[in-house]
């Protein structure tokens, strides 16, 4: 393996990607979903982007951008109307403890969804990102398809985790209801840039 295309890819995402919209929407869904599921869904999703990236190369670049980013601000629309629906209803107690294991409860019955929502969400949000434009033109440059999907991978994976972890922290600590409606704004900020760079605005 080529251990110089792998640690070059890894330095190179892992600071493009600490910044980016793909971090906040992990961040978003362990709030509402067990962290470690989360984790595995969009660690799944990149795995798929990584190998698109490296496989198409600096192809990549010619979808279409538009409809990419109309779809991608949809699933952020939808997923801060979740949040804000569920934020109106009671907590789930007065203690942390009670609040986490209501979390666990609802969460453990939801396993295949969240994995699903966290794979789909992630999946669109990548298209045409920062980060699998660099792992294509790596790839492209190195000629080290796995040395190059490796890095990119296990950087995505490694910046994703420490979003899920983040968003335990902030459930364990803020009130559920707080929590989900700064979730539903975030998602909600991050809809209304994807429209807006999808109409040219920004």
């Amino acid at each position: 393996m080529n251990l110089a295309a792998f640690f070059v890819t890894l330095a190179l995402i892992i600071p493009a990607e600490l910044p980016d919209k793909t971090l906040i929407a992990t961040l978003v869904l362990s709030t509402r979903y067990r962290p470690v599921v989360v984790w595995l869904g969009v660690s799944a999703a990149f795995a798929v982007q990584t190998t698109i990236a490296v496989a198409a190369g600096t192809v990549l670049t010619l979808l279409p951008e538009t409809p990419v980013l109309v779809v991608t601000a949809t699933l952020f629309s939808i997923g801060s109307i979740l949040m804000f629906r569920g934020a109106g209803h009671p907590d789930p107690g007065d203690t942390e403890t009670e609040e986490e294991d209501a979390v666990d409860a609802v969460v453990d019955r939801g396993h295949g969804r969240a994995f699903t929502v966290s794979f789909l969400v992630l999946f669109a949000a990548e298209w045409g990102d920062l980060s699998q434009l660099t792992t294509a033109s790596l790839s492209a440059r190195y000629h080290a398809p796995v040395a190059v999907w490796l890095g990119a991978w296990l950087a995505l994976s490694l910046v994703a985790g420490l979003a899920a972890l983040a968003g335990r922290w902030l459930v364990a600590r803020v009130r559920f209801g707080v929590v989900r409606r700064i979730s539903g704004s975030l998602l909600a900020l991050l809809a209304a840039a994807t429209f807006a760079e999808a109409l040219g605005i920004w």
